[in-house]
């Protein structure tokens, strides 16, 4: 038995090698694409972002020459302002057309209510629907609050009242979290990327196994070998599951090379992804080959053709990464419980290396061993379904 299915496992790893186009998607498009456009845009993320906190702001102002001593401190912090509309409609209709940002209006009487001790009245124009403008908002809030408490101190002392009767609490903060901790923000959906690259790596193979043989109407022929039909489905699967490794293998050392030029350091953040981190990678994301080639197996052997069986897979595809979507949204700590989830184990053993974390080695072996099982079970299922006589149909 264990000869028959090396043999068989020997061929289907040569004929998948020998198609070029196959190759390229499996083990060269995935592995490589994917890391190389997630270090891309995440470095042109951060150096837009590094960008934005270190340039100066442009503000349009109506009405700049009512509060002098305000321009001026806005100008303290790198906000310049310019020459704004001429009105404050004119100022409207700008912003809903997204010329502007933001305009600041300083109404007329802006002075007489400064120097009379009561609150001075500034208006800032700007659409709450704009996520462009959400951070250049944000920005001017708080330098605006920061020239009220700074009014605030000094006619608390033209009055003879200490500035610390206004401020009662003194916040500070205490940040645990490390540069490797921090990493995780950005490096979260790495696993995502390492699973898809893994499943398409044998994507094709697992379709030609069922769907591929059925439309060239090679699988008759074959069934009639002296080999078992567990035995033949077995070698598939191996197969798959090699060229599966193989393509997690390659997507790791890619994620490897690409973060070296990502620019965490600049926002206070590390990624070590050392060769013994890569290596207990690979064995945490190892198991999920089983039960993902068994799943697309399965899938593909209700399938009538080759494009039918590709649009169902590509569905069964995304079916592994909500777990870690939802792991994402919701901010799931690592727990004994969601060890025996596949996808989602894996996602959270690898959120803990990246952070620096140790791995608990029963939260490891948990995961691996409901991830085998699980896939165990599909292949069985795939196997039954492959001995039923309407496979041939």
């Amino acid at each position: 038995m264990r000869s028959s299915i090396s043999i068989v496992l020997g061929k289907e790893i040569v004929d998948n090698f020998r198609d070029r186009r196959t190759l390229f998607s499996a083990l060269v498009f995935g592995p490589l694409f994917g890391p190389l456009l997630f270090a891309t845009l995440i470095t042109i993320m951060l150096n837009q972002a590094i960008e934005r906190l270190d340039e100066s702001l442009e503000l349009p102002v109506i009405g700049a020459e009512r509060a002098p001593n305000l321009i001026k401190f806005l100008a303290q912090h790198d906000i310049d302002a310019t020459a704004g509309p001429e009105s404050s409609e004119q100022a409207r209709l700008w912003v809903a057309e997204g010329r502007e940002d933001l305009v600041l209006v300083i109404p007329e009487g802006y002075a007489e209510e400064i120097s009379e001790g009561n609150p001075g009245r500034l208006i800032l124009v700007m659409d709450q629907s704009n996520n462009r403008a959400g951070r250049t908002v944000s920005r001017v809030r708080s330098v605006l609050r920061g020239y009220a408490d700074k009014l605030a101190t000094l006619r608390a002392a033209a009055r003879g009242i200490h500035p610390f009767v206004f401020r009662p609490l003194t916040l500070d903060t205490d940040d645990v979290s490390t540069p490797s901790g921090r990493s995780v923000l950005i490096l979260g959906m790495m696993t995502y990327f390492l699973l898809f690259a893994m499943l398409m790596g044998g994507l094709y193979l697992a379709i030609d196994t069922t769907a591929g043989e059925r439309e060239r109407n090679s699988l008759e022929p074959l069934l009639t070998l002296p080999v078992s039909r567990g035995e033949l489905l077995f070698g598939k699967l191996g197969a798959t599951v090699f060229y599966m490794l193989v393509s997690l293998a390659l997507t790791l050392t890619a994620f490897a090379i690409a973060i070296q030029f990502v620019p965490l350091e600049r926002l206070g953040m590390t990624a070590s992804l050392s060769p013994v981190v890569i290596v207990q990678g690979f064995l945490i994301l190892a198991p999920f080959a089983l039960l993902g080639a068994a799943l697309m197996t399965v899938v593909a052997s209700f399938t009538k053709s080759y494009k039918e069986a590709q649009s169902y897979l590509t569905v069964v595809l995304l079916v592994p990464t909500l777990p870690i979507i939802f792991a994402s949204l919701f901010q799931v700590k690592t727990s004994l419980t969601l060890m025996w989830v596949p996808s989602l184990s894996q996602h959270l053993l690898i959120t803990n290396l990246i952070q620096a974390e140790p791995v608990q080695m029963g939260y490891w072996a948990v995961s691996t061993v409901s991830t085998l099982v699980l896939g165990a079970l599909a292949s069985m299922l795939a196997v039954w379904l492959y001995r039923r006589e309407r496979i041939l149909g």
